[in-house]
């Protein structure tokens, strides 16, 4: 019988890791984090990585597991992430995927497998330059030789997903038959969702907007510049994370404080509204939309109850 797991998604500032270790207390389980962030070491302010006080002894899974240094993919966290559940059920334990990072938790329910490219034998740093120098339409016409179906997909500025779609398909493997292969291949997991938000959607803008003044307030600036001190440039993918690389231009001085902190504001509002919007194609989920304050005792109830149904 495949495994059931519980889900606890939704946008940023929406509650995920509260309820998440309320539940683990009611239902015996552990939480494995979905958040492509909260992955790095050294990074706790601003990706709002649970404190151990908030954790409240429940175990918690993948967190500060890599390190800034290294690009982290999806099928690692497939790799790691599924180890983790695969532990808590071995346990008798529920586990509890909390985060909002969708293409994460999607691919790790449904138990995707990543085809191998030749990126070891450098075939996607040369694609990439030939890419630069030939552009992006006379790559399609290339991946449209090998694999016709996924290029009519994609655009000639794609560069990254050209590129990987070229190193597949020279590796004798396509992404479209791939993904035929995945949708055919039964979910890894039975998943049971929860999903986070708000009635008014102006009142989780304000949350977050709140949320980054308290970032900044315990120490954001400091967990950046350390990370500069380090060696981090701009170009490593953890620097990518919303919180970060503003507060690295600003750190170097290409912006003011006011204009760094309303583009954290900005693009955390943005990246919610992406979230929400991946979340909607949760069929069957339990939608808990918080008035102006969260009601987290009731929201517990319900998700007990929720999760007990079958």
């Amino acid at each position: 019988m495949t495994p059931e797991i519980l889900v606890i998604t939704g946008p940023t500032a929406s509650g995920k890791t509260e309820l998440g270790v309320s539940l683990a207390e009611r239902l015996g389980g552990e939480v494995v984090s979905a958040d492509s962030m909260q992955i790095y070491k050294y990074m706790d302010i601003g990706t709002a990585k649970p404190t151990i006080e908030e954790m409240r002894g429940i175990p918690h899974h993948m967190l500060s597991v890599v390190s800034p240094f290294e690009s982290y993919s999806v099928s690692r966290y497939v790799t790691e992430a599924g180890a983790s559940v695969d532990g808590i059920l071995s346990r008798g334990k529920t586990p509890i995927l909390v985060g909002g990072t969708g293409l994460y938790i999607e691919s790790l329910v449904l138990g995707r497998t990543f085809a191998a490219g030749g990126a070891e034998l450098g075939v996607r740093a040369e694609l990439e330059r030939q890419y630069d120098e030939e552009g992006g339409e006379r790559m399609l016409d290339l991946l449209r030789e090998l694999d016709p179906e996924r290029a009519d997909k994609l655009h000639p500025n794609d560069k990254k997903r050209i590129v990987r779609a070229l190193e597949l398909a020279q590796s004798g493997n396509t992404i479209s038959e791939h993904d035929r292969l995945s949708k055919e291949t039964p979910p890894r997991y039975r998943a049971k969702y929860i999903v986070l938000g708000f009635e008014d959607r102006d009142d989780l803008y304000r949350r977050i907007d709140r949320r980054v003044d308290k970032m900044l307030e315990a120490g954001l600036l400091d967990e950046v510049r350390a990370l500069l001190n380090m060696g981090l440039t701009p170009e490593a993918t953890a620097m990518q994370a919303i919180g970060y690389k503003e507060s690295a231009r600003y750190l170097r001085g290409e912006e003011g404080l006011d204009e760094a902190v309303e583009n954290i504001k900005r693009g955390s509002r943005r990246y919610a509204k992406r979230q929400i919007s991946w979340c909607s194609r949760y069929e069957g989920a339990l939608r808990i939309n918080w008035k102006k304050i969260p009601d987290f005792a009731g929201a517990l109830q319900a998700s007990t109850e929720f999760f007990a149904e079958r």
